[in-house]
């Protein structure tokens, strides 16, 4: 998965978080709350998680 390196808006590094956040999204956990125990405050860092899509699997097709 590309996730992107820093938040586009502010700058924050935000990719090394990504992991924990599928991980813990897909065991059950309520998005929000985990953007929250991550550290994740402001709004646009909320959105280059809840905004990235999975999409290596069909493009992986493709090659």
């Amino acid at each position: 998965m590309m996730v992107p390196v820093r938040c586009m808006t502010c700058g924050k590094p935000v990719a090394h978080l990504w992991e924990e956040f599928r991980k813990r999204v897909d065991s059950g956990e309520e998005p929000g709350k985990v953007l929250d125990s991550l550290g994740l405050k402001r709004y646009c860092c909320r959105a280059v998680f809840l905004g990235t899509v999975e999409f290596s699997g069909e493009v992986s097709r493709f090659s």
